[in-house]
Protein backbone atom coordinates (compact mmCIF):
# COMPACT_ATOMS: atom_id res chain seq x y z
CA UNK A 1 0.00 0.00 0.00
CA UNK A 2 1.21 3.52 -0.52
CA UNK A 3 1.51 5.51 2.49
CA UNK A 4 2.81 8.42 0.81
CA UNK A 5 -0.90 9.87 -0.06
CA UNK A 6 -1.86 9.53 3.15
CA UNK A 7 -1.02 12.31 5.56
CA UNK A 8 -2.22 13.31 9.27
CA UNK A 9 -3.23 16.36 9.75
CA UNK A 10 -1.57 17.17 12.31
CA UNK A 11 -0.68 21.00 13.97
CA UNK A 12 2.57 22.41 12.70
CA UNK A 13 3.51 19.96 10.33
CA UNK A 14 3.60 22.66 7.78
CA UNK A 15 4.82 24.77 9.36
CA UNK A 16 7.91 22.90 10.95
CA UNK A 17 8.74 21.55 7.03
CA UNK A 18 8.43 25.66 5.67
CA UNK A 19 10.71 26.28 8.22
CA UNK A 20 12.85 23.37 7.41
CA UNK A 21 13.32 24.36 3.85
CA UNK A 22 13.73 27.92 4.10
CA UNK A 23 16.68 27.22 6.40
CA UNK A 24 18.41 24.89 3.70
CA UNK A 25 17.59 27.79 1.24
CA UNK A 26 18.76 30.90 2.99
CA UNK A 27 22.85 31.74 2.19
CA UNK A 28 24.87 32.66 5.21
CA UNK A 29 24.19 36.14 6.12
CA UNK A 30 26.61 36.71 8.33
CA UNK A 31 27.81 40.31 7.95
CA UNK A 32 24.50 41.39 7.46
CA UNK A 33 23.89 41.43 11.35
CA UNK A 34 25.34 42.73 13.57
CA UNK A 35 25.16 39.54 16.19
CA UNK A 36 26.80 36.87 14.41
CA UNK A 37 25.22 33.77 14.37
CA UNK A 38 26.12 30.28 16.07
CA UNK A 39 28.14 28.37 13.96
CA UNK A 40 26.00 25.26 13.00
CA UNK A 41 27.89 21.95 13.33
CA UNK A 42 28.03 19.82 10.01
CA UNK A 43 28.43 16.66 9.60
CA UNK A 44 32.06 15.59 8.12
CA UNK A 45 32.17 12.23 5.96
CA UNK A 46 33.10 10.18 8.37
CA UNK A 47 30.35 11.26 10.56
CA UNK A 48 27.13 8.67 10.29
CA UNK A 49 23.71 10.62 8.53
CA UNK A 50 20.72 10.63 10.82
CA UNK A 51 17.70 10.58 8.74
CA UNK A 52 15.08 13.17 9.34
CA UNK A 53 11.60 12.26 10.71
CA UNK A 54 10.20 13.46 7.05
CA UNK A 55 12.76 10.63 5.60
CA UNK A 56 11.37 7.63 8.12
CA UNK A 57 8.87 5.30 5.60
CA UNK A 58 5.63 5.81 8.18
CA UNK A 59 4.72 1.93 7.35
CA UNK A 60 7.77 0.64 8.81
CA UNK A 61 7.03 2.95 12.07
CA UNK A 62 3.58 1.62 12.37
CA UNK A 63 4.71 -1.72 11.62
CA UNK A 64 6.92 -1.55 14.87
CA UNK A 65 4.87 0.59 17.39
CA UNK A 66 3.64 -2.06 20.13
CA UNK A 67 0.43 0.68 20.03
CA UNK A 68 -2.73 -0.87 18.06
CA UNK A 69 -2.99 1.01 14.83
CA UNK A 70 -5.72 0.91 11.98
CA UNK A 71 -6.71 3.41 9.25
CA UNK A 72 -9.98 3.12 7.21
CA UNK A 73 -11.55 5.39 4.75
CA UNK A 74 -14.58 6.21 2.98
CA UNK A 75 -17.67 6.62 3.92
CA UNK A 76 -18.40 3.08 4.96
CA UNK A 77 -14.93 2.61 7.16
CA UNK A 78 -12.95 0.05 4.70
CA UNK A 79 -9.82 -1.38 6.11
CA UNK A 80 -6.64 0.32 4.56
CA UNK A 81 -4.31 -0.94 6.93
CA UNK A 82 -3.89 -2.58 10.31
CA UNK A 83 -0.53 -2.74 11.94
CA UNK A 84 1.36 -5.73 13.89
CA UNK A 85 0.46 -4.92 17.08
CA UNK A 86 -3.79 -4.71 16.22
CA UNK A 87 -3.19 -8.89 14.36
CA UNK A 88 -1.14 -9.96 17.19
CA UNK A 89 -4.35 -8.52 19.56
CA UNK A 90 -7.51 -9.46 17.39
CA UNK A 91 -6.28 -11.57 14.12
CA UNK A 92 -5.88 -10.33 10.77
CA UNK A 93 -8.10 -8.64 9.07
CA UNK A 94 -8.40 -8.51 5.37
CA UNK A 95 -7.89 -4.93 3.55
CA UNK A 96 -10.51 -3.38 1.74
CA UNK A 97 -13.40 -4.90 3.42
CA UNK A 98 -16.26 -3.19 5.26
CA UNK A 99 -14.81 -2.55 9.04
CA UNK A 100 -18.14 -2.76 10.47
CA UNK A 101 -17.91 -6.61 8.92
CA UNK A 102 -14.36 -7.11 9.11
CA UNK A 103 -13.44 -5.32 12.64
CA UNK A 104 -15.93 -6.74 14.68
CA UNK A 105 -14.13 -5.71 17.79
CA UNK A 106 -14.97 -2.30 16.90
CA UNK A 107 -18.41 -2.55 16.61
CA UNK A 108 -18.58 -4.46 20.58
CA UNK A 109 -16.62 -1.26 21.59
CA UNK A 110 -19.15 1.41 20.23
CA UNK A 111 -16.51 2.45 18.19
CA UNK A 112 -18.44 3.50 14.79
CA UNK A 113 -20.42 6.17 15.82
CA UNK A 114 -17.19 8.04 16.84
CA UNK A 115 -15.20 7.40 13.40
CA UNK A 116 -18.47 8.66 12.20
CA UNK A 117 -18.02 11.84 14.02
CA UNK A 118 -14.44 12.17 13.23
CA UNK A 119 -15.16 12.03 9.61
CA UNK A 120 -17.71 14.36 9.95
CA UNK A 121 -15.90 17.05 11.80
CA UNK A 122 -12.82 16.54 10.88
CA UNK A 123 -11.62 16.85 14.95
CA UNK A 124 -9.89 14.20 16.71
CA UNK A 125 -11.46 12.38 19.35
CA UNK A 126 -10.62 9.84 22.38
CA UNK A 127 -12.31 7.54 24.12
CA UNK A 128 -10.56 6.46 27.44
CA UNK A 129 -10.36 2.30 28.91
CA UNK A 130 -12.45 0.43 27.56
CA UNK A 131 -12.34 -3.46 27.33
CA UNK A 132 -11.80 -5.40 24.53
CA UNK A 133 -12.80 -8.62 23.61
CA UNK A 134 -9.78 -10.16 24.41
CA UNK A 135 -9.97 -8.73 27.74
CA UNK A 136 -7.49 -6.25 27.49
CA UNK A 137 -8.49 -2.22 28.26
CA UNK A 138 -7.54 0.35 25.31
CA UNK A 139 -7.49 3.81 24.87
CA UNK A 140 -8.93 4.47 21.53
CA UNK A 141 -7.65 7.64 19.86
CA UNK A 142 -9.27 8.41 16.55
CA UNK A 143 -7.86 11.11 14.50
CA UNK A 144 -8.69 12.12 10.84
CA UNK A 145 -6.18 11.95 7.96
CA UNK A 146 -6.49 13.04 4.04
CA UNK A 147 -5.89 11.06 0.94
CA UNK A 148 -3.88 14.08 -0.76
CA UNK A 149 -2.55 14.63 -4.14
CA UNK A 150 0.52 15.75 -2.89
CA UNK A 151 -0.41 19.75 -3.30
CA UNK A 152 -2.62 19.93 -0.05
CA UNK A 153 -5.70 18.89 -1.82
CA UNK A 154 -7.65 15.93 -0.45
CA UNK A 155 -9.98 13.45 -2.51
CA UNK A 156 -10.87 11.63 0.24
CA UNK A 157 -11.23 11.15 4.02
CA UNK A 158 -10.09 8.35 6.63
CA UNK A 159 -9.48 7.85 10.36
CA UNK A 160 -6.44 6.34 12.00
CA UNK A 161 -7.07 4.45 14.88
CA UNK A 162 -4.92 4.49 17.46
CA UNK A 163 -5.28 2.40 20.38
CA UNK A 164 -2.66 2.32 24.01
CA UNK A 165 -3.10 -0.81 26.13
CA UNK A 166 -4.21 0.93 29.56
CA UNK A 167 -4.96 -2.84 30.68
CA UNK A 168 -2.72 -2.35 34.16
CA UNK A 169 -3.59 1.16 34.49
CA UNK A 170 -7.14 0.15 34.29
CA UNK A 171 -6.97 -2.38 36.84
CA UNK A 172 -4.73 -0.71 39.16
CA UNK A 173 -8.01 1.85 39.06
CA UNK A 174 -10.66 -1.06 39.72
CA UNK A 175 -8.39 -2.39 42.33
CA UNK A 176 -8.61 1.12 43.91
CA UNK A 177 -12.43 1.80 43.32
CA UNK A 178 -12.53 -2.05 44.82
CA UNK A 179 -10.80 -0.87 47.67
CA UNK A 180 -12.99 2.07 48.31
CA UNK A 181 -16.25 0.62 48.00
CA UNK A 182 -14.99 -1.83 50.78
CA UNK A 183 -13.81 0.78 52.78
CA UNK A 184 -17.19 2.79 52.32
CA UNK A 185 -19.58 -0.69 53.19
CA UNK A 186 -17.04 -1.19 56.44
CA UNK A 187 -17.69 2.57 57.17
CA UNK A 188 -21.65 2.63 56.63
CA UNK A 189 -21.91 -1.16 58.65
CA UNK A 190 -20.29 0.57 61.06
CA UNK A 191 -21.78 3.73 61.11
CA UNK A 192 -24.96 1.87 60.80
CA UNK A 193 -24.45 -0.59 63.72
CA UNK A 194 -23.38 2.32 66.43
CA UNK A 195 -26.93 4.36 65.56
CA UNK A 196 -29.39 3.26 67.69
CA UNK A 197 -31.62 0.14 65.83
CA UNK A 198 -34.38 1.04 67.48
CA UNK A 199 -35.48 4.56 69.04
CA UNK A 200 -36.67 4.77 72.87
CA UNK A 201 -40.80 5.38 72.72
CA UNK A 202 -41.23 7.98 75.26
CA UNK A 203 -44.87 8.14 76.59
CA UNK A 204 -45.53 11.68 75.38
CA UNK A 205 -43.78 11.61 72.06
CA UNK A 206 -43.96 10.54 69.14
CA UNK A 207 -40.74 10.15 67.18
CA UNK A 208 -38.85 8.70 63.93
CA UNK A 209 -35.33 9.46 62.36
CA UNK A 210 -33.36 8.33 59.12
CA UNK A 211 -29.96 8.02 58.33
CA UNK A 212 -28.67 8.03 54.53
CA UNK A 213 -24.91 7.62 53.87
CA UNK A 214 -23.34 9.37 51.27
CA UNK A 215 -22.53 8.19 47.63
CA UNK A 216 -19.16 7.65 47.98
CA UNK A 217 -16.65 6.62 50.62
CA UNK A 218 -15.91 9.93 51.68
CA UNK A 219 -18.96 10.94 51.82
CA UNK A 220 -19.60 8.51 54.61
CA UNK A 221 -19.19 10.40 57.89
CA UNK A 222 -19.88 10.70 61.50
CA UNK A 223 -23.66 11.68 61.39
CA UNK A 224 -25.63 10.09 64.46
CA UNK A 225 -28.71 10.60 66.36
CA UNK A 226 -30.69 9.58 69.82
CA UNK A 227 -33.16 9.31 71.93
CA UNK A 228 -32.88 9.08 75.79
CA UNK A 229 -35.77 8.53 78.14
CA UNK A 230 -34.64 9.94 81.51
CA UNK A 231 -37.36 9.29 83.52
CA UNK A 232 -39.96 11.26 85.31
CA UNK A 233 -41.18 11.95 81.85
CA UNK A 234 -38.66 13.79 80.71
CA UNK A 235 -36.44 12.56 77.40
CA UNK A 236 -33.24 14.09 76.29
CA UNK A 237 -32.99 13.85 72.30
CA UNK A 238 -29.40 14.45 70.36
CA UNK A 239 -28.15 15.42 67.12
CA UNK A 240 -24.33 15.00 66.07
CA UNK A 241 -22.19 15.33 63.24
CA UNK A 242 -18.54 14.26 63.60
CA UNK A 243 -16.41 16.41 60.66
CA UNK A 244 -14.12 13.27 59.19
CA UNK A 245 -15.13 10.72 56.97
CA UNK A 246 -14.63 7.21 56.58
CA UNK A 247 -14.49 4.60 59.22
CA UNK A 248 -12.51 6.54 61.79
CA UNK A 249 -15.54 9.62 61.95
CA UNK A 250 -17.65 6.40 62.37
CA UNK A 251 -15.73 4.80 65.12
CA UNK A 252 -15.59 8.70 66.77
CA UNK A 253 -19.24 9.14 66.40
CA UNK A 254 -19.57 5.82 68.33
CA UNK A 255 -17.20 7.04 71.35
CA UNK A 256 -19.36 10.25 71.38
CA UNK A 257 -22.69 8.76 71.35
CA UNK A 258 -21.94 6.28 74.38
CA UNK A 259 -20.83 9.54 76.39
CA UNK A 260 -23.66 11.36 75.65
CA UNK A 261 -26.16 8.59 76.69
CA UNK A 262 -23.60 8.39 79.92
CA UNK A 263 -23.99 12.00 80.71
CA UNK A 264 -27.70 12.19 80.20
CA UNK A 265 -28.09 9.54 82.79
CA UNK A 266 -26.97 11.89 85.12
CA UNK A 267 -30.05 14.37 84.15
CA UNK A 268 -27.65 17.33 83.51
CA UNK A 269 -28.89 20.84 81.82
CA UNK A 270 -28.03 20.37 78.08
CA UNK A 271 -25.17 23.24 78.43
CA UNK A 272 -23.69 20.71 81.23
CA UNK A 273 -23.86 17.68 78.86
CA UNK A 274 -21.99 19.31 76.04
CA UNK A 275 -19.53 21.06 78.29
CA UNK A 276 -18.68 17.21 79.59
CA UNK A 277 -19.06 16.14 75.91
CA UNK A 278 -16.41 18.73 74.51
CA UNK A 279 -13.86 17.65 77.18
CA UNK A 280 -14.23 14.01 75.88
CA UNK A 281 -13.98 14.64 72.50
CA UNK A 282 -10.67 16.74 72.20
CA UNK A 283 -8.98 13.30 74.71
CA UNK A 284 -10.78 10.90 72.12
CA UNK A 285 -9.14 12.34 68.70
CA UNK A 286 -7.85 16.10 68.94
CA UNK A 287 -7.91 16.55 65.29
CA UNK A 288 -11.26 16.02 64.75
CA UNK A 289 -14.37 17.53 65.75
CA UNK A 290 -17.91 16.95 66.12
CA UNK A 291 -21.35 19.42 66.19
CA UNK A 292 -23.89 18.52 68.50
CA UNK A 293 -27.35 19.77 69.41
CA UNK A 294 -28.62 18.13 72.99
CA UNK A 295 -32.23 19.21 74.09
CA UNK A 296 -34.97 18.26 76.65
CA UNK A 297 -38.40 17.60 76.63
CA UNK A 298 -40.27 17.71 79.76
CA UNK A 299 -44.21 17.42 78.99
CA UNK A 300 -45.13 19.74 82.13
CA UNK A 301 -43.42 22.53 80.79
CA UNK A 302 -44.61 22.65 77.20
CA UNK A 303 -40.95 23.54 75.71
CA UNK A 304 -37.85 22.10 74.08
CA UNK A 305 -34.59 23.46 76.78
CA UNK A 306 -31.42 22.96 73.98
CA UNK A 307 -27.86 23.35 73.76
CA UNK A 308 -25.78 23.51 70.43
CA UNK A 309 -21.97 22.85 70.12
CA UNK A 310 -21.93 24.58 66.18
CA UNK A 311 -24.54 22.34 65.56
CA UNK A 312 -27.83 23.71 63.08
CA UNK A 313 -30.99 25.46 64.53
CA UNK A 314 -33.71 23.04 65.53
CA UNK A 315 -37.24 24.04 63.40
CA UNK A 316 -40.68 23.49 65.32
CA UNK A 317 -43.69 23.44 63.38
CA UNK A 318 -46.24 24.64 65.53
CA UNK A 319 -50.12 23.67 65.31
CA UNK A 320 -51.07 26.41 62.71
CA UNK A 321 -47.84 25.23 60.65
CA UNK A 322 -45.86 28.41 61.34
CA UNK A 323 -42.23 27.35 62.01
CA UNK A 324 -40.09 29.15 64.28
CA UNK A 325 -36.04 28.36 64.49
CA UNK A 326 -34.16 28.35 67.34
CA UNK A 327 -32.01 30.91 68.51
CA UNK A 328 -28.78 31.23 69.90
CA UNK A 329 -26.99 30.01 72.27
CA UNK A 330 -24.76 27.94 70.19
CA UNK A 331 -21.12 27.78 71.08
CA UNK A 332 -18.39 25.81 69.11
CA UNK A 333 -18.09 22.49 67.92
CA UNK A 334 -16.95 19.75 70.32
CA UNK A 335 -13.38 19.32 70.50
CA UNK A 336 -12.00 22.61 70.79
CA UNK A 337 -12.41 23.30 74.47
CA UNK A 338 -11.81 27.09 76.27
CA UNK A 339 -15.68 28.03 75.92
CA UNK A 340 -19.01 27.74 78.41
CA UNK A 341 -21.93 26.53 76.74
CA UNK A 342 -25.27 28.02 77.51
CA UNK A 343 -29.00 26.66 77.24
CA UNK A 344 -31.76 28.16 76.02
CA UNK A 345 -35.24 27.05 74.89
CA UNK A 346 -38.02 26.85 72.31
CA UNK A 347 -41.82 26.39 72.77
CA UNK A 348 -43.17 22.79 71.78
CA UNK A 349 -46.77 22.46 73.07
CA UNK A 350 -49.19 20.19 72.15
CA UNK A 351 -49.57 19.90 68.41
CA UNK A 352 -45.89 20.67 67.55
CA UNK A 353 -43.49 19.65 65.57
CA UNK A 354 -39.45 19.59 65.83
CA UNK A 355 -36.76 18.80 63.30
CA UNK A 356 -33.36 18.02 64.69
CA UNK A 357 -30.65 17.69 61.55
CA UNK A 358 -27.73 17.20 60.03
CA UNK A 359 -26.11 20.07 57.17
CA UNK A 360 -25.88 16.70 54.68
CA UNK A 361 -29.53 17.66 54.56
CA UNK A 362 -29.30 21.19 53.35
CA UNK A 363 -26.03 22.29 52.78
CA UNK A 364 -24.91 23.20 48.93
CA UNK A 365 -21.89 23.38 46.72
CA UNK A 366 -23.89 25.77 44.68
CA UNK A 367 -26.32 27.78 47.57
CA UNK A 368 -25.66 29.22 50.64
CA UNK A 369 -26.26 27.33 53.99
CA UNK A 370 -28.97 29.70 55.11
CA UNK A 371 -30.69 29.41 51.69
CA UNK A 372 -30.97 25.21 52.23
CA UNK A 373 -32.41 26.32 56.39
CA UNK A 374 -35.01 28.57 54.56
CA UNK A 375 -36.02 26.00 51.92
CA UNK A 376 -36.15 23.17 54.81
CA UNK A 377 -38.36 25.57 56.76
CA UNK A 378 -41.12 25.67 53.99
CA UNK A 379 -40.81 22.33 53.55
CA UNK A 380 -41.32 21.86 56.95
CA UNK A 381 -45.02 24.16 57.15
CA UNK A 382 -46.50 21.82 54.44
CA UNK A 383 -45.34 18.75 56.07
CA UNK A 384 -48.18 16.64 57.86
CA UNK A 385 -48.60 13.76 59.04
CA UNK A 386 -46.83 10.63 61.51
CA UNK A 387 -43.38 11.75 62.13
CA UNK A 388 -41.84 9.32 59.66
CA UNK A 389 -44.14 10.52 56.97
CA UNK A 390 -42.81 14.07 57.63
CA UNK A 391 -39.17 12.93 57.58
CA UNK A 392 -39.76 11.11 54.79
CA UNK A 393 -40.73 14.24 53.18
CA UNK A 394 -38.18 16.38 54.16
CA UNK A 395 -35.68 14.08 52.77
CA UNK A 396 -37.39 14.35 49.36
CA UNK A 397 -37.70 17.98 49.27
CA UNK A 398 -34.15 18.39 49.79
CA UNK A 399 -33.58 16.03 46.73
CA UNK A 400 -31.00 13.49 48.78
CA UNK A 401 -30.27 10.60 46.97
CA UNK A 402 -28.08 7.46 46.93
CA UNK A 403 -25.40 9.35 45.25
CA UNK A 404 -25.30 12.52 47.65
CA UNK A 405 -21.98 14.59 48.67
CA UNK A 406 -23.07 14.15 52.22
CA UNK A 407 -24.26 11.73 54.57
CA UNK A 408 -27.72 12.97 56.37
CA UNK A 409 -29.14 12.44 59.55
CA UNK A 410 -32.98 13.52 60.64
CA UNK A 411 -34.64 13.24 63.69
CA UNK A 412 -38.95 14.10 63.78
CA UNK A 413 -40.80 14.69 66.81
CA UNK A 414 -44.29 15.11 67.57
CA UNK A 415 -45.71 16.51 70.93
CA UNK A 416 -49.78 14.80 70.32
CA UNK A 417 -52.58 16.95 70.90
CA UNK A 418 -54.16 14.66 73.06
CA UNK A 419 -58.43 14.83 73.56
CA UNK A 420 -61.00 12.68 74.17
CA UNK A 421 -60.34 9.34 75.70
CA UNK A 422 -56.88 9.20 74.67
CA UNK A 423 -56.78 12.48 76.92
CA UNK A 424 -58.18 10.64 79.74
CA UNK A 425 -54.70 8.81 79.70
CA UNK A 426 -52.56 11.73 80.21
CA UNK A 427 -53.40 13.85 83.91
CA UNK A 428 -51.51 16.46 85.42
CA UNK A 429 -52.37 17.44 88.94
CA UNK A 430 -50.14 19.70 91.37
CA UNK A 431 -50.26 20.81 95.14
CA UNK A 432 -48.29 23.77 96.34
CA UNK A 433 -46.93 22.27 99.41
CA UNK A 434 -47.09 25.16 102.36
CA UNK A 435 -46.96 25.22 106.19
CA UNK A 436 -45.10 23.04 108.31
CA UNK A 437 -45.66 19.30 109.28
CA UNK A 438 -49.18 19.50 108.02
CA UNK A 439 -48.05 20.05 104.81
CA UNK A 440 -47.39 15.94 104.75
CA UNK A 441 -51.18 14.84 105.88
CA UNK A 442 -52.36 17.05 103.45
CA UNK A 443 -49.89 15.72 100.72
CA UNK A 444 -51.40 12.32 101.49
CA UNK A 445 -54.97 13.21 101.13
CA UNK A 446 -54.23 15.01 97.80
CA UNK A 447 -52.44 12.11 96.38
CA UNK A 448 -55.39 9.71 97.81
CA UNK A 449 -58.33 11.48 96.22
CA UNK A 450 -56.37 12.38 92.93
CA UNK A 451 -55.29 8.97 92.40
CA UNK A 452 -59.21 7.28 93.40
CA UNK A 453 -59.79 10.11 90.78
CA UNK A 454 -57.57 7.90 88.23
CA UNK A 455 -59.24 5.03 88.92
CA UNK A 456 -56.16 3.06 90.17
CA UNK A 457 -56.57 -0.33 91.60
CA UNK A 458 -56.37 -0.56 95.29
CA UNK A 459 -52.45 -1.80 95.01
CA UNK A 460 -51.25 1.07 92.83
CA UNK A 461 -53.31 3.50 94.92
CA UNK A 462 -51.56 2.74 98.15
CA UNK A 463 -48.24 2.47 96.91
CA UNK A 464 -48.73 5.85 95.15
CA UNK A 465 -49.93 7.42 98.45
CA UNK A 466 -46.64 6.10 100.70
CA UNK A 467 -44.46 7.34 97.77
CA UNK A 468 -46.35 10.68 97.93
CA UNK A 469 -45.79 10.54 101.61
CA UNK A 470 -41.91 9.80 101.61
CA UNK A 471 -40.97 11.77 98.91
CA UNK A 472 -42.52 15.34 100.61
CA UNK A 473 -41.38 14.05 104.28
CA UNK A 474 -37.91 14.10 102.85
CA UNK A 475 -38.14 17.63 101.23
CA UNK A 476 -39.55 18.86 104.23
CA UNK A 477 -36.73 17.74 106.72
CA UNK A 478 -33.76 18.27 104.10
CA UNK A 479 -35.19 20.66 101.63
CA UNK A 480 -36.08 24.31 101.78
CA UNK A 481 -39.31 26.42 100.22
CA UNK A 482 -40.67 26.90 97.83
CA UNK A 483 -42.39 22.95 97.54
CA UNK A 484 -44.59 21.61 94.99
CA UNK A 485 -45.63 18.16 94.95
CA UNK A 486 -46.86 17.20 91.08
CA UNK A 487 -48.58 13.96 89.88
CA UNK A 488 -49.22 12.99 86.37
CA UNK A 489 -50.24 10.00 84.69
CA UNK A 490 -49.82 8.79 80.75
CA UNK A 491 -50.71 5.71 78.89
CA UNK A 492 -48.20 3.67 80.70
CA UNK A 493 -46.95 4.53 84.38
CA UNK A 494 -47.66 6.86 87.30
CA UNK A 495 -45.26 9.51 88.09
CA UNK A 496 -45.01 11.82 91.43
CA UNK A 497 -42.61 14.33 91.89
CA UNK A 498 -41.52 17.25 94.77
CA UNK A 499 -39.85 19.81 93.90
CA UNK A 500 -37.83 22.00 96.48
CA UNK A 501 -35.65 25.37 96.68
CA UNK A 502 -32.38 23.10 98.10
CA UNK A 503 -30.09 21.86 95.64
CA UNK A 504 -29.06 19.22 97.62
CA UNK A 505 -29.82 15.69 95.90
CA UNK A 506 -30.82 12.93 98.04
CA UNK A 507 -28.91 9.31 97.56
CA UNK A 508 -30.09 6.37 98.32
CA UNK A 509 -27.81 4.45 101.52
CA UNK A 510 -28.45 1.77 103.96
CA UNK A 511 -29.80 2.99 107.56
CA UNK A 512 -28.66 1.51 110.90
CA UNK A 513 -30.74 0.08 113.13
CA UNK A 514 -30.69 2.99 115.67
CA UNK A 515 -31.06 5.72 112.76
CA UNK A 516 -33.69 7.85 112.88
CA UNK A 517 -33.91 8.89 108.70
CA UNK A 518 -32.18 7.39 105.44
CA UNK A 519 -35.08 5.33 104.90
CA UNK A 520 -37.58 7.28 102.56
CA UNK A 521 -35.40 7.12 99.71
CA UNK A 522 -34.77 3.22 99.85
CA UNK A 523 -38.39 2.57 100.58
CA UNK A 524 -39.49 4.56 97.56
CA UNK A 525 -36.66 3.05 95.68
CA UNK A 526 -37.89 -0.60 96.65
CA UNK A 527 -41.94 0.18 95.94
CA UNK A 528 -41.15 2.21 92.28
CA UNK A 529 -40.64 0.80 88.94
CA UNK A 530 -37.39 3.73 88.93
CA UNK A 531 -36.06 6.70 90.81
CA UNK A 532 -34.29 9.81 90.19
CA UNK A 533 -33.31 13.39 91.05
CA UNK A 534 -32.23 16.22 89.03
CA UNK A 535 -31.32 19.88 89.89
CA UNK A 536 -33.81 22.66 88.24
CA UNK A 537 -32.78 26.04 86.43
CA UNK A 538 -32.29 28.47 88.85
CA UNK A 539 -31.64 26.45 91.85
CA UNK A 540 -33.33 23.85 94.17
CA UNK A 541 -34.06 20.25 93.15
CA UNK A 542 -36.62 17.60 92.03
CA UNK A 543 -37.06 14.10 93.53
CA UNK A 544 -39.12 11.47 91.41
CA UNK A 545 -40.48 7.90 91.25
CA UNK A 546 -42.71 6.26 88.81
CA UNK A 547 -44.80 3.24 88.69
CA UNK A 548 -45.66 1.01 85.48
CA UNK A 549 -49.49 0.71 85.10
CA UNK A 550 -51.09 -2.74 84.66
CA UNK A 551 -52.01 -3.50 81.10
CA UNK A 552 -55.70 -2.51 82.07
CA UNK A 553 -54.84 0.62 82.76
CA UNK A 554 -53.22 1.72 79.64
CA UNK A 555 -56.59 0.81 77.87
Amino acid sequence: MNFTRWSARLPGTQRRAAARTELTASPDRRGESSVPAARAERPTDESPSVPAVDDLRVREVLDRVPSLVALVHGPDHRIAYVNDAYTTAFGVRPLGERAREALPELDTLGLFPLLDQVQRSGKPRTVKSRKAPDGRSYTFTCTPVAQGDGKGGSDGRGVLVFATDVTDHAEAAERLRASERRQRETAVTLQRSLLPQELEEPDDLRIAATYHPGGTEAAVGGDWYDVITLGGGRTALVIGDVMGRGVRAAAVMGQLRTAVRAYARLDLPPHEVLQLLDGLAAEIDANQIATCAYAIHDPNEGKLVYSSAGHLPILVRDENGTVLRADEPTGPPLGTGGWMHASGSIPLAPGSTAVLYTDGLVERRDADLDEGIAALERALAGATGTPQVVCDRLVRSAGVTPDHDDDVAVLVLQHPARTGADGELFRNAALELLGGVEAAPRARAFASGVLTSWRFPADLHDLGVLATSELVANSLQHGTPPMRLRLRRTDRRLIIEVTDGDDHLPRRRRAEPGDESGRGIAIVATIASNWGCRRTPGGGKAVWCEFALPCTQTT
